[in-house]
């Protein structure tokens, strides 16, 4: 059967890493899992009951309107008010079907077919391939550890970009924008007739500052945020992005008309979240914990060359001192040591191969553990 070009895009490595891990538990295998992205506790207990109590009831669950739940896109405008001190309107708030159903929806809005967009590498791999999946045209933007790995203008100026997507704090890297820096990239896409998109995803997981939002600069924006990270939930697929308020209806036809609306028991599930601040609190505490523990125990293990990670639940670390294949490497550190690490290939296609990122999502006992055989790991193989 033939197949569209469009459908010519890259695995998504860290998935392969996860099956490979899996196989070996299959096999009786303890794993330490530093390899995915996602919160290793549940979602909350409040959000749990939640849904309990809407499934023993009469609700028949059926569609809402495809903007989400009113009450929901309410109280997510409340919270860029206590985060921020942001006043949202409601009607600007989309929920969709995850973050990635808002890049979905968002790179429909703005781009056409074969519309250059420039990312940050290493960044996110899905933009990457989300963008190739709808015809348009993505542009690594080489970013450098003097700037943190985050994009500047130099970056891009002149390449001809229809948009720019940042993250902050970004993944692989952890590293955030500062407000100069996020104004700097937003001022000069607006000079160059450029839409800006704001991967805000990991706003939360924050350790020593808090993440500035797009919206604190303009509204001219999109935004784009999930109930995966900060809010544990990353298998019930919920997230929400803010628009500009003329962009809500276009917004608004696309989603009727790919999705209908976001899973309904997950935004009685996402509305219930947002009130279990202490239990979310307490993951964070977590997290702090576990990312000192690889600050200071990824060095001492052989992993030096870091780039420190302001949020999220990352730790970058360049490898190219021991290996010019990170997806052999990562492989070797699985089989051999029992932890699943991920291949920079993932976030870099250029300089990938001599990267490897850290996650440090999982519990702490299992951060110590994953450390003490990292350590041995590379001991035995000096």
């Amino acid at each position: 059967m033939r197949n569209s070009s469009r459908s010519n895009v890259d695995p998504f490595i860290v998935m392969d890493v996860m099956e490979a891990a899996r196989q070996l538990e299959e096999d009786g295998r303890h794993i330490i899992h530093m390899e995915v992205g996602q919160p290793s506790t549940g979602a909350p207990v409040g959000a749990v009951r939640a849904v309990r109590e809407a499934l023993g009831s009469d609700d028949p669950m059926g569609y809402t309107v495809a903007l989400g739940l009113p009450e929901l896109r309410t109280r997510i405008a409340a919270l860029y008010g206590r985060w921020y001190d942001i006043d949202l309107d409601p009607e600007r708030v989309v929920v969709t079907n995850g973050s990635t159903g808002g890049f979905i929806l968002a790179f429909n809005a703005l781009f056409d077919s074969g519309d250059r967009v420039g990312i940050g590498a290493p960044g996110y791999p899905s933009y990457r391939q989300i963008l190739t999946g709808l015809g348009l045209e993505p542009v690594d933007l080489i970013t450098r550890p003097e700037n943190r790995y985050q994009p500047v203008v130099e970056d891009f100026a002149g390449r001809d970009l229809a948009g720019l997507l940042v993250a902050s704090p970004g993944n692989p890297t952890g590293t955030m924008l500062d407000k100069p820096a996020l104004a700097a990239l937003i001022g000069a896409t607006q000079d160059q007739g450029m839409s800006f998109i704001s991967d805000e995803i990991y706003h939360g997981l924050e350790y020593e500052q808090k993440a500035v939002t797009a919206l604190e600069v303009t509204d001219d924006v999109y935004v784009i945020n999930s109930f995966s990270k900060y809010f544990s939930m990353t298998g019930w697929r919920i997230g929400w992005m803010v628009v500009p308020e003329d962009q809500v209806r276009i917004v608004e036809r696309l989603a009727q008309n790919m999705y209908i609306c976001p899973p309904h028991v997950s935004q009685l599930a996402a509305l219930a979240s947002m009130e279990c601040d202490e239990e979310l609190q307490r993951n964070v505490d977590v997290y702090t914990r576990n990312r000192q523990l690889l600050m200071e125990g990824l060095p001492g293990a052989g992993f030096d060359r870091i780039a420190p990670p302001d949020g999220a639940f990352y730790v970058y670390a360049d490898v190219s001192g021991l290996t010019d294949n990170s997806r052999a490497f990562a492989r070797e550190i699985l089989t051999e040591a029992g932890v699943a690490v991920t291949p920079g290939l993932d976030f870099d296609p250029v300089r990938g191969a001599g990267t490897l990122r850290f996650s440090y999502a999982g519990s702490t006992e299992d951060m110590v553990e994953g450390l003490r055989r990292l350590k041995d790991f590379m001991t035995a193989r000096s």
